[in-house]
């Protein structure tokens, strides 16, 4: 499945990026930009998780 295995990626990627601003912005969570990058990666995961109960 080519498209699980991209959304998966992007959410190692995404995952990868919000760990590097979180320590860039000194564990300041409430940051905006971290906050952006956490929004991102919780929209990826709740396409992650749609197209897996979509497949059962």
């Amino acid at each position: 499945m080519p498209e699980l295995n991209d959304l998966l990626n992007d959410i190692e990627k995404l995952r990868k990026n919000l760990i590097k601003l979180i320590e860039e912005k000194e564990n300041n969570l409430q940051d905006p930009d971290i906050i952006a990058a956490s929004q991102i990666l919780n929209a990826a995961i709740t396409k992650y998780n749609e197209f897996i109960k979509s497949k059962l």
